[in-house]
């Protein structure tokens, strides 16, 4: 539940890909799309984090302690990121 409040929205995977690393992207197949998605470092890091379900608070405060950015700056980027994951139906929020 959010409360109203987005910072608390929760996020979790909802689809299964097949995956591998090079260097430090990702790159994954959602078999039953059919889909190719080149994740760049910070998108695999998100990626991963959301193994477990987790809220955009947990995300954001993860990566601002991770990498060199304004919290933001942070907090736009990772919008824009889940919700271009959102719109590919690799994730979604949890009601």
């Amino acid at each position: 539940m959010t409360n109203g409040n987005p910072e608390n929205e929760m996020y979790r995977r909802s689809a299964r890909l097949l995956e591998a690393e090079i260097n430090d992207e990702l790159v994954a197949l959602e078999p039953n799309q059919g889909a190719c998605f080149g994740f760049n470092s910070v998108a695999t890091d998100v990626w991963r984090k959301l193994e477990q379900p987790r809220s955009f608070a947990e995300l954001r405060n993860a990566l601002l302690a991770e990498y060199d950015v304004s919290e933001e700056q942070c907090t736009g980027e990772l919008r824009e990121l889940l919700e271009q994951m959102r719109e590919a139906r690799l994730i979604e929020p949890i009601r």
